[in-house]
C-alpha cells in the first residue's frame, strides 16, 4: 500500500503551490484547489482511490509449490489438496501480489485440511479487472464448486487484509460458509480509506465499500479474528471494532505487522 503516498503527493504538492503564492493571488488559488478536486469528483469518483489504494496485482509466471485450479478451463486459483480432508479451507488473499505466492498458509493449516486460494479477476493469470463486485463474484463461484467437489466436507473461509471483504461477503448468503478466518481485517473498507485519505471526500471517491461489520451481523458460524499490534496498513483498532461488534466473534492479538503474521508461526487456523 505504498502507493498511497503518490496520492497524498500529487494533492499536498497543489495545495502548497496554491499556499506560496502572493496574498493577493491566494484565494484565486484556493479557487483553482477547489476546482481541480471537484474535477477529480466528477470525472475519476468511480475509479480514483481503488487505483491508488486497493488494487496492485502482479502477474508473475515463478514457480509455486500450489496447484493450479481451473475448472471448465477457467483458472480459479491454486489447491493444496490433501486426502480425505477433515477440512477445506477457502483462501481470499490481499490487496497485492497474486494467489500462487500464497502458498505460506499451509504453514498455519493443520496437515488433514485442504487448501484453495481464489485468484482475484485481473490479478495473476486470471482474466478481468478488479473490483468489489467482480471480486465478489469470483468469490461465490469458488466456493459454489467446493460445495459440489466437498458436499459432506465443512468448508471455512480465511479472508487476509482486503480478502476479508469477499470472505466476510459469503458469510452474508444463504446457505454460508461453516466457520471465517479473518487476518489483518478490516471492519469498513472506507473507514481505512478515511484515515490514509483524512483530506480527500472518500464516500465519493471511494466505489469498493466492503463492511464486513453488515455482511456479518446475521452470520451463526464461529469468527476468530487476528488483529496485528504493528500494523500500519490496517491499524489494529479495525479488526478490534469488527470484533466489538461481533459478540460472537473470537478476538486474537499478534505481536507483528500488516505482511508478518504467516513467517512467525502467530495464527494456527483449524484448531
Amino acid at each position: 500500500m505504498n502507493r498511497t503516498m503518490r496520492l497524498t503527493e500529487l494533492i499536498g504538492g497543489v495545495v502548497r503551490a496554491g499556499m506560496t503564492r502572493r496574498p493577493g493571488g491566494f484565494r484565486r488559488s484556493r479557487f483553482v484547489l477547489v476546482v481541480f478536486l471537484l474535477g477529480i469528483v466528477v470525472n475519476r469518483a468511480p475509479a480514483m482511490l481503488e487505483s491508488t489504494f486497493l488494487y496492485f496485482p502482479t502477474h508473475s509466471e515463478a514457480g509455486t509449490d500450489l496447484q493450479e485450479w481451473r475448472a471448465g478451463g477457467k483458472l480459479i486459483g491454486y489447491l493444496s489438496p490433501v486426502a480425505s480432508p477433515r477440512m477445506v479451507w477457502l483462501m481470499f488473499h490481499g490487496n497485492a501480489g497474486q494467489a500462487s505466492d500464497r502458498g505460506y498458509v499451509r504453514g498455519s493449516l493443520r496437515n488433514t485440511d485442504a487448501l484453495f486460494i481464489a485468484e482475484y479477476p485481473g490479478y495473476g493469470r486470471r482474466k478481468g479487472s478488479p473490483s468489489m463486485d467482480s471480486i465478489n463474484a469470483a468469490a461465490v463461484e469458488a466456493y459454489a464448486l467446493l460445495r459440489t467437489l466437498y458436499p459432506e466436507v465443512p468448508i471455512g473461509v480465511i479472508g487476509e487484509s482486503l480478502g476479508s471483504g469477499p470472505a466476510s461477503y459469503l458469510c452474508s448468503l444463504p446457505d454460508p460458509p461453516a466457520r471465517a478466518v479473518l487476518i489483518v481485517p478490516f471492519d469498513n473498507l472506507a473507514a481505512v480509506a478515511g484515515e490514509h485519505f483524512p483530506f480527500l471526500p472518500v464516500g465519493l471517491l471511494l466505489r469498493d465499500k466492503w463492511d464486513n461489520v453488515a455482511a456479518l451481523a446475521g452470520y451463526a458460524g464461529r469468527v476468530d479474528i487476528y488483529g496485528a499490534l504493528q500494523d500500519t496498513i490496517i491499524p489494529v483498532h479495525h479488526a478490534r471494532q469488527l470484533a466489538q461488534a461481533l459478540p460472537r466473534a473470537t478476538y486474537h492479538e499478534v505481536d507483528c505487522g500488516h505482511n508478518d503474521w504467516s513467517s512467525r508461526g502467530l495464527v494456527k487456523i483449524g484448531d
